[in-house]
């Protein structure tokens, strides 16, 4: 008896119906304004949390701004950098940055609405930004089919793809500045800088 074919679990997310996906994408910029607002509400800062959760919004920082320097937006498809290891570095970093205000905040409620709007929002548009992909790169599928939609692969397991084409290899500051990443550190200042001083009041 031929044992039954085991689907790869890192290939994709959980299918999101498609008029769903379109509909929330329109949402995603609405939904940071009022994240924000709920972050300055809610967030209860203090000296430890502020120490163990910055330097987790730093990485998510650093990789985040890792990912804009290799990301030829419609031009290339992304396999260097920390593309070799998770298809969407720039959603993960966002996570981080996310996941380590909230541990600074000290808001179980926050981190529950981050975590619902990850998940309900952004995890769709990651879907309809790969449909895209794979519209515009045939190589995608095979890039797919080898590296980790979020959570990314092991260090030391990078993704080869043969059939790629003009992908930068190294990292650029012309696409991280061409990509706006610096508005992602101006904002992460800012987010600080404002529990810092909640936090001294």
């Amino acid at each position: 008896m031929i044992p039954p074919r085991v689907p790869k679990l890192h290939a994709d997310f959980v299918r999101f119906p498609k008029r769903y996906a379109d509909f929330v994408a329109r949402l995603r910029v609405p939904c940071g304004f009022a994240l924000v607002a709920a972050f300055a509400w809610f967030s209860h800062p203090a000296a430890r949390p502020l120490a163990i959760g910055l330097p987790v919004s730093l990485i998510g920082l650093a990789l985040r701004a890792w990912a804009a320097g290799h990301l030829a937006k419609n031009q290339a498809l992304a396999t260097s950098g920390p593309y070799a290891y998770t298809r969407n570095p720039l959603y993960l970093g966002t996570l981080l940055v996310a996941a380590g205000l909230v541990i600074a905040s000290r808001s179980v409620g926050l981190g529950l609405l981050f975590a619902v709007v990850f998940v309900l929002i952004y995890l769709p548009v990651i879907q309809l930004e790969e449909q895209h992909l794979r519209s515009l790169f045939p190589e995608y599928a095979e890039y797919a089919a080898s590296v980790p939609a979020l959570w990314p692969r092991r260090c030391g397991q990078r993704v080869e793809v043969r059939t790629l084409k003009l992908a930068p290899r190294a990292f650029q500051w012309s696409l991280y500045v061409k990509n706006g990443e610096y508005q992602a550190a101006l904002g992460l200042l800012a987010g600080a800088l404002f529990l810092l001083w909640k936090a001294l009041r």
